[in-house]
This record gives C-alpha cells, structure tokens and sequence, in this order.
C-alpha cells in the first residue's frame, strides 16, 4: 500500500520525509473502511501513529477543492497527556500540513499563557495541547470548540492514569456531537472502553499492537538479587550493556533522587526526573539526553509517561511494576519505530513468584539470566575497547607531529597501554554482588570454626513467605549489626527459620534486633525474630506449643537505603 490516496499536499510532504509506504497503523486509518468513521486504535508508541491520525483526519480538515480554509475557531484538537509529547505532535503536524499553509497552535503547561491566548484568538486549523492547559483556555473562553470536527486522544490510556478523566470530559462535552473522535492508546483496559462508549459512535476497533502485551521489539529479561543487591545490579547492568541511552525506574520521588546520586557518584552521566522537578529541569535533563551529554535517565512511571528518546536502547525496573499495565508503558519508551530494545526487571528473591506469575499474565515470555559480575563486565569492555581503538580515524599533520614527539619519548607498546588505561579511568567501577550460593552448602561433619558453642535464633518467615538464604543473610547482617561469617547454619521451616550465631556475638546480635525492629516497622523491621530455649528441636517443641504463626505481612519492595562504605 502507498500513500497515492492522499490530498497532493500530504503526499508531497510525505515524500520529502522519506516515507515511502505507511506503518501498518497508518495503512489501517487509511482503509476505506475507517474513513469517516470514529477510531479507536490499540498502537504501540513509537509506531507512527502522530502521522496515523494527522493523515486519517485530513477529510475533516480539507475543503472541497482539496485545500484549507482560513484559519477561525480550530477544526481539529489533538489532546496528549504531557508537555514533551504535545510539542512532539505539534512539529510532526506543523511539516505534515505545511503545505497547506496549516496553523497549528500549541497550549501546554509551563509556556507562556498568554501568548497562547493571543495564538488561538488568531485562528488556529489545529489546536495541540495537555488536558490541563486546555481546560484553563476552554474556562477562560480562549478556546472555542464549538466548530470542531475532529477530535484525538493521543495515548488516552495514559492520560487516564495520570488523573485527567475529568478534564477530558469537560473538553469533550464542550464539543459538537457530530465531531469525529480518533482515541489512540497502547492498551485498551476498562476505563479506555467506557471513555469510548460514552464519546464515540459506532467506533471501528483498529489494532496493530497484536495479542502479545509485550513489544515485539522489546527483549524481556528478569534477574533475581539479593534485596541489598538490588543497587548494585542496576551499575553492573548499565556497565555490561553500556547503552546509548537507558531510563531506570523507580517507584517513588525519594528512591529517584537516592539512586541518582549514586549514579552521579560513581561517574555515570545520570538525570533524573520525577514529580519534584521543575519544567525548567525537566527540560534541562531531556535536552542533556538528546544532546548525549547524560546516558542515564533515572524516573518515576509518571514522569517518563510521554517522553520520546529515539535512542533509548535499554530499560531497568528497579522497582517492580504494579501491574502488567505499568510493566507495558514502562518497556514501551524502547523498542520503537522498528528499533530493537531491552528490558530487564530487576526482582528481589522474595518476589520471584509474583514476577512469574505477571509475566504469564500478562503473556511476555522473559528469559531469567544472572546478574552480570565483574568478570562478564570487564570482558564486555575488553571487545569494546579494542573495537573502538581499532576504528579507522582521521588525523590531520598536527596530531602525527604529536604522535611522533610520544613515539620519541615512550615505545608504542607504553603508548597503547597508557591509551587503554586512560580509556579504562573512564568507565564506573563494577560492583561485587553476594555470592549467590551462600548460606546454601552443606554443612561439613562436626561444627564450624567459631561455632562450637552456639545461640539459635527463630525468626517469622518460611518456605511460605518465599525465605531463602540469599535474602535471609543480608537481612541478619542488617538487621543484627554482624558479618556473614557470624551467621551458621540457617534452617527454614514451613512457616520459621532458625539460625545459629556465636554465643560471643549473640548478645549484641539480640540487642541490635531490638533496635532496628524500631526504624522500619513497615519493611525488614516488621519480621520478628528472638532466641530460642536449646537445640532447634526443642524449638520446634516450643513452637508447637504455642500454636499457629501470627498472619505475615506482605513483602515490602526494595527501598533506597544509605550507601555501604567503598
């Protein structure tokens, strides 16, 4: 299919983009079964939607003769839910209509107020805008809707989640019932379909985005870490995959600006964004990344929602998504427009099941790898490395003149090491991760070294609540104030674990449990643990005694904590 339907004024502009067949959401807003009909269109962002609706309301905006009439109240408004995104639309449409001698006025948040104003009382074709901002002109009696034929809601799932429900009622209650409505969202949950029936009539459900939740173009991946170590594979994943741009997820404001100073801290060009920024900010962080200045982007699902990074080749949850929704539009900022992306998800032991049990819900089949270790790092920056120094470069008379004064003073084998080592400086030290299998061996005959005379602890987690070594052992390093060598064997029950700790460090453990049951009482705090009277069968004795466990808290999320010493 070609674009040889067209008015000539789109079909010239498309050309000069190089567009020479549409996407295959574009192609199903130009059947003719859809033209002049209400749309209601599942696309993952990225896949040249803008052009899909700019082009599928172009009937609505054309006169007779095939041109645009002088521009008055606006005959089309294209609704997005952030400031990034609405300016993004506004220029695809500005060169898309441009010769039509189209005016397309933009009112988003963080611009000038009145000089919107001062735009729409001009006239305006198009009006392109944030649900906010345009319920403050629609109010005002700046906007008039009253002529509108066409209305679109670009990424209205979002704009959903965000809270703009109401604001987009109001607009769209403000405009004639024989407007068209094109609503495009990557997903189509409840409240998209309710929004649909109340505004749309007889609307043609287009879906490119296929059955599969996750992006075709997007590689799933999940690795599973010790809670303490969850910091530390997010500067080991960035190091291994060292991606021209990466966004990381974070769950709170606080977490954001925690593990963004870490970053910035270790010598990663990091930004962050999330709800405590200023659009000043904003815009500061989002121009260091398109000018590659950051490489890093750390953000809260809310403040990511609308941004388009071309470049952006990698995702990390470092805080798991609520659901398969978030999941979705986290991973969608990569992966688009044909590009291929990662995202990885970054689970704590005791989340495991749930992850699992997400991923087959939400039918995203992700491959379980181990977290990088320095090793597999430093192997990564060996080929890169060579790779780099290997690539032909121009050099002009001055640089050989310098090349041969270094020659004099050095051999080239000292050069080339001194090269690589310079290149190496650069580059943020990986991190060491808890060895995987502690806490798991078998114990040899007799006790350990240091474990002859022992004090057993009982703490209220057990194979039900997901307990494992791996988890368990930074918990009681933390909580307890002791070191992982003071730690002996660790036996989890149903619904208990006991563990042993030298009678010289048990009172100091105890007397550290107590006070740090204090400073967490909704985390780590909240899992009771105490010494036990003998051997942990008399334990156990003691415990059935005392009848069934009390009922478990739900496990906590990873939650930014101070820095360890390097």
């Amino acid at each position: 299919m070609t674009f040889e339907r067209l008015p000539p004024f789109l079909a010239e502009a498309l050309a000069e983009r190089g567009y020479s067949e549409p996407t295959p959401v574009q192609a199903a807003v130009l059947e003719p079964e859809a033209e002049g009909r209400d749309l209601l269109v599942s696309a993952q962002t990225g896949s040249g939607k803008t052009v899909a609706f700019g082009l599928a309301m172009a009937p609505q905006l054309t006169g007779a003769e095939g041109g645009l009439p002088p521009p008055r109240t606006p005959a089309a408004l294209v609704i997005a839910p952030t400031r990034e995104l609405a300016l993004q639309v506004s220029r695809e449409l500005m060169w898309l209509y441009a010769k039509a001698g189209a005016r397309v006025a933009t009112c988003v948040g963080g611009m000038d107020a009145s000089k919107e104003r001062r735009n729409l009382a001009s006239g305006a074709h198009i009006v392109v805008g944030t649900p906010g901002r345009l319920r403050d002109h629609l109010e005002r009696g700046a906007l008039d809707l009253g002529q509108l034929r066409v209305a679109v809601l670009d990424e209205a799932d979002e704009m959903l989640d965000m809270g703009f429900r109401e604001d987009l009622e109001e607009i769209l209650d403000a405009t004639p019932d024989t407007r068209r409505t094109l609503m495009f969202s990557a997903t189509v949950p409840k409240p998209i379909v309710a929004l649909a029936k109340r505004y749309q009539r007889d609307a043609l459900r287009v879906s490119t985005a296929g059955e599969d939740r996750g992006h075709g173009d997007i590689s799933y991946q999940a690795l599973a870490v010790a809670p303490a170590d969850v910091e530390h594979a997010v500067v080991n994943l960035l190091r291994l995959h060292e991606a021209e741009t990466a966004m990381l997820f974070c769950a709170t404001r606080d977490n954001v600006r925690y593990l963004h100073a870490s970053l910035i801290e270790r010598g990663f060009q990091a930004v962050a964004l999330s709800g405590e920024h200023s659009q000043a900010e904003r815009n500061q962080a989002m121009q260091a990344l398109r000018d590659r200045r950051a490489r890093v982007c750390v953000a809260t699902d809310v403040a990511a929602r609308g941004l388009d990074l071309p470049n952006l080749s990698l995702v990390v949850h470092v805080e798991l998504p609520r659901d398969a929704e978030t999941l979705q539009h986290r991973s969608g900022r990569t992966g688009r427009a044909g590009r291929k992306g990662t995202a990885i998800l970054i689970v704590p032991y005791p989340r495991r099941k749930r992850v699992e049990s997400m991923l087959r819900g939400a039918r995203i089949a992700a491959e379980w790898i181990k977290a990088p270790t320095p090793e597999d790092i430093r192997r990564g920056d060996r080929e890169r490395l060579l790779a780099t120094l290997l690539e032909p470069v121009e050099v002009d008379d001055e640089d050989r003149t310098l090349a041969a004064r270094l020659l004099a003073e050095r051999s080239a084998e000292d050069i080339a090491a001194a090269l690589v080592r310079a290149h190496r400086a650069r580059m943020p030290a990986p991190e060491e991760l808890l060895d995987q299998g502690a806490g798991s061996s078998p114990r040899q005959d007799g006790p350990r070294p240091g474990f002859e005379d022992t004090v057993w602890f009982r703490m209220d987690v057990g194979r039900r609540h997901n307990a494992d070594p791996r988890w368990l052992l930074p918990l009681l390093c933390r909580r307890g104030h002791i070191t992982r060598s003071e730690i002996g064997a660790i036996r989890i029950a149903a619904n208990e674990t006991l563990f042993e700790v030298p009678r010289a460090a048990a009172g100091r453990f105890a007397t550290a449990v107590k006070r740090t049951a204090q400073t967490d009482r909704e985390g780590e705090g909240a899992i009771a643990i105490e010494a036990v009277q003998g051997t942990p069968r008399e334990a156990a004795r003691q415990a059935r005694r005392a009848g069934p466990p009390p009922a478990r808290h739900k496990a906590k999320p990873y939650r930014a904590r101070p820095a360890r010493p390097r």
